[in-house]
């Protein structure tokens, strides 16, 4: 077991870590926002509306985020005509490539996520928001999305669990995050086993501080929903 090489390189595990954080936030961040207009359209009865949405939908959660990160970083650039656009200044940047596809990914998860949750609201609670006299798009407001993302939060959680892992599909695509670190340490000391079980110790420690994260969420968001 040599772990003096991890020692070693202990500020290169710390700086991967700080690149998978980033990949996660921004990911995340503009997944939801996406998703909730997108989710709200998702719902709606009219199917040249939510036709597209789900489309785009049933594309990205029926292929695997490595092929789709494969298309958008390798793929578009053999067309002669993104070469010479003004998009192939981001198309050729890896970290715009692996944000772009992280973020398409999570967001069609989140959007069924969310718009399985508007789905399921209580008939109750709508028929009493309609009793009060609120317009449509004030009961929406007031009552079905805040409803619809607290109830979310559970299977949202284990979504920002499964883009946390699905970072390190970066390390593919040339970004050094934590699990490209690993790669690179495996490769200049060949210690399979304590390269990546550091890595795999970083992962955990994050997955254990976003339950957390999720836990105390859930627990000041859904005790009004909890059975009394």
């Amino acid at each position: 077991m040599n772990f003096e090489a991890i020692q070693e390189n202990w500020p290169h595990y710390l700086e991967g870590a700080w690149i998978t954080l980033q990949l996660l936030a921004i990911s995340l961040a503009l997944g939801l926002s996406l998703a909730i207009p997108l989710a709200v359209l998702r719902v709606s009865r009219r199917k040249w509306i939510s036709g597209p949405i789900w489309f785009y939908t049933y594309v990205f959660r029926g292929t695997p985020m490595l092929v789709q990160l494969f298309l958008i970083y390798y793929g578009l650039g053999q067309f002669e005509w993104m070469q010479q656009s003004w998009a192939w200044e981001y198309f050729s940047s890896a970290w715009f490539c692996a944000c772009l596809s992280f973020v398409l990914n999570t967001c069609a998860y989140t959007v069924e996520i969310i718009a399985g949750s508007i789905r399921a609201l209580p008939a109750g609670e709508i028929e009493a928001a309609r009793a009060l006299g609120m317009s449509p798009w004030v009961m929406f407001r007031r009552i079905v999305l805040p409803s619809a993302l607290r109830r979310s939060l559970p299977a949202y959680s284990n979504e920002a669990i499964f883009m946390l892992h699905g970072t390190s599909l970066a390390s593919i695509v040339t970004l050094m995050d934590l699990t490209g670190v690993a790669r690179e340490v495996n490769s200049t000391y060949y210690i399979p086993f304590e390269a990546f079980i550091t890595a795999a110790v970083f992962y955990f420690l994050m997955t254990l501080t976003l339950v957390g994260l999720f836990h105390k969420a859930e627990a000041r968001w859904l005790k009004p929903l909890m059975p009394r």
